[in-house]
């Protein structure tokens, strides 16, 4: 880890009041809480002290996330496993678990915090502040000025737009190390990294405060400005949520690292609109910004986190480069639970000691199950299964489907976007990829990073296309076409699917734990 000197950029978002600690605002899961309070003793003590405190149990357990400097492997809170074969990437088990670590787990975010260094350095109290890590790709800054007056004059939309920013409207009051921004600004790309923005970064002659002379707005809450991908995709949206969680954590400094008390300026004009848009209220309790909000202005912010971006080189979780034979990251398994708990979506409440399957039902043009009823029907002939077919369209609101995510342990669809599901269901479920449609890794890598299992059509001969498919420009690809499936060939991959979700531990202790509470009630 780098060392600076004592005033070099520390974020202090206060979420103490003058009351003291404003528990009700923590809102974080459970699991998470002797995390918090690790890695924030004077919070810890202040709980120990105060009366209404909820969470004195959380006090005194050991645990850390993985890039505390004395963070050792019994008290992490990940538990990477590597049962399969590396493929001579690596030479030993030790060093493939190590891996995987660091390309998709906490220890990713430690290289992020090891690598920052300081791009604009503060001369005295009050001045600006600026360190990014390698490449841009994340950056936090402290009163910071950016001038947003000529987009009001802009005529097209800003969208993936790499020129909104010019020399002189973006900076602060600091010296600036314009060598190493230079060598540090070579990914120039609209959602890999700030060099866009930030090669534009000059000195101030004006100090950058509240009422200042080139301040029309100031912003006081801590703002994170995002550059997002394709908001009508689950998968490549939720690379954006994903990222802003994995940034809260590069950037943990202190209790307020995530609090909702914050600001998102998405950098584009449309108007953001999505049925995803709800994931955002695990973020921030206040409305949504984009460029509009603030074109025209020059805007002063008094904190400013740049975050991870979701097209990195090597970045999290669409262009990771997962090792083979490896599962269960823990990052990923905390992005889940954090969301969940923050949108208020409720666990399961019914032992019923069946295995709930949700079928994810196609209403595009290709990619669809032509046989769909029947293969339904025949799972539903077992008893032991309780299937729900369901369309998640924009027509039904992102909350329900998180909820019935929860209801599910087996998970079926074809090769899509919605698939991305697999991300919130509990950690026992088994995700089914009918068919990878020539994509073999995209969510098996993803599903191994979350730590669930994952099957796939195994016998290419039990499947059949409708027809070659019909890409506009390609010709002819898998990706373009619909399919019928052999019927016993899929229950059997149910069969497996149901074995392994009734031998998981943690299914198996819901069902104890529910009848006992159904017991407890009847009586």
């Amino acid at each position: 880890m780098k060392h600076y000197r004592t005033w070099v950029f520390v974020l202090l978002w206060a979420a103490a009041g003058t009351g003291g600690y404003q528990w009700d605002a923590l809102q974080l899961h459970p699991q998470h809480l002797a995390f918090f309070f690790n890695n924030n003793p004077q919070v810890a003590e202040e709980c120990r002290r105060s009366a209404s405190c909820p969470y004195k149990m959380h006090l005194d357990r050991p645990a850390c996330w993985g890039y505390e400097d004395d963070c050792t492997t019994d008290r992490a809170y990940s538990h990477p496993s590597c049962p399969g074969d590396a493929r001579g990437w690596v030479k030993s088990k030790e060093e493939q678990i190590s891996t995987f670590y660091h390309q998709g787990d906490f220890g990713y975010i430690k290289e992020k915090r090891q690598q920052l260094q300081v791009i604009c350095e503060p001369q005295r109290e009050g001045d600006s502040s600026l360190e990014c890590v390698d490449y841009l790709q994340f950056c936090r800054g402290r009163n910071i000025y950016i001038d947003f007056r000529p987009l009001k004059h802009r005529k097209e939309v800003v969208h993936y737009h790499m020129d909104v920013l010019d020399s002189g409207q973006i900076g602060g009051h600091c010296r600036l190390n314009k060598n190493l921004l230079a060598r540090q600004a070579v990914q120039i790309s609209p959602l890999q990294s700030w060099a866009p923005e930030l090669r534009h970064f000059t000195e101030q002659e004006d100090t950058v405060a509240a009422g200042g002379r080139m301040c029309d707005l100031w912003v006081d809450t801590p703002t994170f400005i995002m550059k997002i991908d394709a908001t009508v995709n689950l998968y490549h949206h939720f690379c954006d949520f994903f990222n802003l969680y994995a940034s809260q954590h590069v950037n943990n400094t202190d209790s307020s690292a995530f609090s909702r008390d914050t600001q998102i300026l998405i950098w584009e004009t449309l108007v953001y609109r999505t049925n995803f848009g709800s994931a955002f209220d695990a973020f921030t309790k206040n409305p949504i910004w984009t460029l509009n909000s603030v074109s025209g202005q020059r805007v002063c912010f008094k904190e400013v986190v740049l975050p991870l971006l979701p097209r990195m080189v090597f970045g999290l979780y669409y262009n990771t480069p997962i090792i083979w034979g490896c599962e269960n990251s823990g990052l990923f398994h905390a992005f889940s639970h954090h969301l969940i708990h923050r949108l208020h979506i409720p666990e399961r409440t019914v032992g019923d000691g069946k295995i709930h399957v949700t079928f994810l039902s196609r209403e595009t043009e290709f990619r669809r199950v032509l046989n769909e009823a029947e293969l339904i029907e025949a799972v539903r002939r077992d008893k032991s299964f309780v299937v729900r077919k369901v369309d998640y369209s924009h027509e039904m609101d992102f909350h329900q489907q998180l909820r019935q995510d929860q209801w599910t342990d087996v998970f079926i669809g074809m090769h899509g976007a919605g698939l991305t599901h697999l991300l919130f269901l509990p950690d026992w479920a088994v995700v089914l990829e009918l068919y990878n449609c020539g994509d073999p890794n995209c969510f098996k890598d993803l599903a191994r990073l979350r730590g669930i299992k994952y099957l796939t059509w195994q016998d290419p001969a039990k499947l059949t296309p409708q027809d070659k498919g019909r890409h506009p420009t390609e010709g002819a690809h898998e990706k373009f076409t619909n399919y019928w499936f052999d019927r016993e060939e899929f229950v059997r991959l149910m069969q497996e699917a149901a074995e392994h979700v009734r031998e998981h531990r943690g299914w198996r202790n819901l069902q104890e734990q529910l009848n006992k509470s159904q017991q407890r009630e009847e009586l």
